[in-house]
């Protein structure tokens, strides 16, 4: 009894408090430290079942509802109103919330009409909208519902079923098609396009590509332009569709196009933006290389194969790679002919200033998100259809950055990269151009 009488008083302090809002700020603190002493003089936890929290959440809860149905029926409790209305208060029911503290029992009043519809906790919900984002912010991290809901069991006591955490992890479902369907930006200076492959089962576990176009504003920031699941192996007619849908989407043009060596790619780019410059990623060049050599022999080639792509003009590249052929040309011809194969899309970063070539040789830029992607998804194993896995992609895209830092950080490495772009690219990153 004493624990509840405490816990109605820390109440009026609370709303004593609230009065008094533009009192200084270290009488919030010592409100906040008599409510934490007065908890722990009478042997009540902060936290946990029947904790300080808890109980005050309760309160609040159930005078946030006392007030939503004294508005409904236009006039206080104990007052004499119902007989001029036609409807009066009819007792409470009893239900339990899972809140960010914890189960939480609540009473909430009826009235005689059963008309009265709650805003704050409404019919049959059970979960206030701060739990259903921590679910989701969990799920973006990786973990399975199964995980999820023995972490919620086991810090905050709240039994919440697996099923209950994939109906909760749905209502993303809505947001993803209105992203993957917004307009987009008339020009972007760089779009890296890659594919990771998850497991889905669709009658057996297969591997299924998830495209994705990662763009980089003119104005320097990271936009992910959306996610497309492949019926099979990566191809240039599946990335044909993509780019068009994305050009559907508003975007005239795309000055560079970073990419792996797909074949029919270039064409399928120069199809959808003729005026792009497409690039092959060394990177990928690089691991296609090692995928033909002994792995004793990887790091003499790296170190062979590193003068050409970062030799100073196109000409010094080639004398490079003839040097490179020459010397392991006998040994690997096939790391020789996939270089020539993929020439004239490795070449053309070579011709611009330094500032473009750090940020276009390669697709780390989206490598960094598919790495997080990755993280997400290995604890799932395999999916069981297609729209699963995109809504856990989704998910852990829209976590990223949830500081703002890595905006920041994608702000200023590209400034000087965008004024190389403005100056080589002239007019088409310009207002009037746009």
């Amino acid at each position: 009894m004493t624990t509840v009488i405490q816990a109605s008083e820390a109440t009026n302090d609370l709303e004593d408090a609230a009065v008094a809002r533009k009192e200084p700020q270290a009488s919030d603190r010592e409100l906040v430290a008599k409510l934490v002493e007065q908890a722990r003089a009478d042997g009540l936890e902060l936290v946990g079942e029947n904790g300080l929290l808890g109980r005050l959440t309760k309160l609040v809860l159930e005078s946030a509802l006392e007030g939503e149905i004294t508005d409904h029926l236009g006039y206080d409790k104990h007052e004499r109103g119902g007989s001029q209305t036609g409807n009066a208060r009819n007792g409470t029911r009893t239900k339990t919330v899972i809140t960010d503290v914890g189960p939480v029992e609540i009473s909430v009043p009826r009235d005689r009409d059963a008309t009265f519809e709650p805003k704050i906790v409404a019919k049959r919900q059970r979960r206030l909208s701060g739990v259903d984002e921590m679910v989701i912010s969990l799920a973006a991290k990786g973990l399975t519902t199964g995980e999820i809901s023995a972490h919620l069991a086991e810090v905050y006591g709240a039994e919440v079923s697996k099923q209950t955490i994939s109906t909760i992890t749905d209502k993303v479902i809505e947001g993803m098609t209105e992203w993957q369907n917004r307009p987009l930006d008339p020009v972007y200076p760089v779009v890296f396009i890659d594919a990771i492959h998850v497991k889905i089962r669709d009658g057996q576990v297969a591997n299924r590509p998830i495209y994705v176009a990662l763009a980089v504003t003119v104005d320097g920031e990271r936009d992910i332009l959306g996610l497309w699941a492949g019926d099979g192996g990566e191809g240039a007619k599946f990335w044909l569709h993509v780019l068009t849908e994305i050009k559907n989407r508003g975007v005239a043009d795309v000055l560079m196009v970073v990419c792996d060596g797909l074949k029919g790619l270039p064409q399928a780019i120069e199809q959808v933006w003729p005026q792009s410059v497409v690039q092959t990623c060394v990177v990928h060049l690089l691991r296609a290389s090692f995928r033909y050599a002994a792995r004793q022999h990887w790091d003499a080639i790296a170190k062979a194969l590193r003068p050409v792509y970062t030799a100073p003009t196109e000409a010094a590249a080639l004398e490079r790679f003839m040097e490179f052929a020459e010397a392991w040309g006998s040994r690997y011809p096939a790391i020789v002919k996939l270089w020539e194969d993929a020439w004239a899309e490795f070449v053309p970063f070579l011709n611009f200033d330094a500032e473009i070539r750090r940020v276009i040789c390669s697709t780390n830029a989206i490598e960094s998100v598919n790495a997080r992607i990755r993280r997400a998804v290995k604890a799932r194993g395999h999916f069981p259809n297609e729209q699963a896995a995109l809504k856990c992609i989704y998910m852990a895209i829209m976590s990223l950055d949830p500081t703002g830092k890595g905006r920041k950080r994608w702000v200023t490495r590209w400034k000087a990269a965008l004024n190389a772009f403005a100056i080589t690219f002239e007019g088409r990153l310009s207002p009037a151009s746009r």
